[in-house]
């Protein structure tokens, strides 16, 4: 059972921000739906076409390493990640998903940049083109909503007025 849908449409101004949109093209028919999804987002909230960026890796393995090169570019807000793994008949699933989780979160984590996790993790092809269909329940577009709110979130820290070491007032 799924918990109350979150809000799929961006909540804030992508204006002032430039958007790395990064796509395994492993399973296009729907990592595709997923970059366009997000894409429409991102310009629905403001994000001028010359601030979004769309990058094509091989496949979702290959995600973190290329959200970690665009952020260490300095030229973009944020990244938002988009895959799609299917289970198969192997365990391979299971390290692809895992490699590309913890990959992004560290990339995140160590540059210091913002990234969104748009990668399906489904059992079906039906379950997947179901998360990638038209409208708001697509989750590229959720994860452009979650790349314009941390953009937004980590400027409001870098604006913040830095307190004296050890001020509690």
């Amino acid at each position: 059972m799924r918990g109350d849908p979150q809000p799929t449409a961006p909540t804030g101004d992508a204006s002032p921000f430039r958007f790395a949109v990064i796509v395994a093209r492993f399973n296009a028919f729907v990592t595709d739906r997923l970059r366009d999804g997000a894409v429409a987002a991102l310009r629905e909230a403001g994000a001028a076409d010359a601030n979004v960026q769309v990058i094509a890796v091989p496949g979702a393995f290959e995600l973190p390493q290329a959200a970690r090169a665009a952020a260490e570019t300095g030229r973009f807000d944020a990244v938002v990640c988009l895959g799609c793994l299917i289970r198969g008949e192997t365990p391979h699933f299971d390290y692809i998903a895992s490699a590309a989780a913890h990959g992004i979160a560290a990339a995140a984590g160590e540059t210091g940049v913002p990234m969104a996790f748009g990668v399906l993790t489904t059992n079906t092809i039906e379950q997947a083109t179901a998360r990638a269909g038209e409208g708001p329940d697509n989750k590229g577009r959720e994860a452009a909503a979650a790349a314009i709110e941390m953009a937004t979130l980590y400027k409001s820290f870098s604006a913040a007025t830095p307190r004296p070491f050890g001020f509690r007032g």
